[in-house]
């Protein structure tokens, strides 16, 4: 299986990725949803097995990489419980 992980932040795709497990699983940097969505189908294209988003993408952004997916392999984001937004919030407003 081939997995990918996706974070949503002040990054360039071409070059914050790494990977692990003879690439395998690979942790890539995007700057938008739309390259995220770009991506992904690169991804699909080169046989990917399941795409995991952070969070910042919420189930919106995440709808639009499964559309751009076409449905066709397993979209997911990770969300935190609501007792944590608080905190989540004064990390990511720093």
């Amino acid at each position: 299986m081939k997995f990918a992980y996706l974070i949503l932040g002040p990054f360039q795709s071409d070059v914050d990725h790494a990977s692990i497990h003879n690439e395998t699983a690979q942790i890539i940097g995007v700057r938008t949803i739309e390259e995220a969505c770009t991506v992904a189908k690169r991804l699909q294209d080169e046989g990917i097995s399941c795409i995991e988003l952070c969070g910042a993408f919420t189930k919106t952004g995440a709808r639009e990489v499964i559309h751009a997916t076409n449905g066709e392999i397993p979209v997911g984001y990770v969300v935190h419980d609501e007792d944590q937004n608080e905190i989540y919030n004064k990390v990511f407003s720093r």
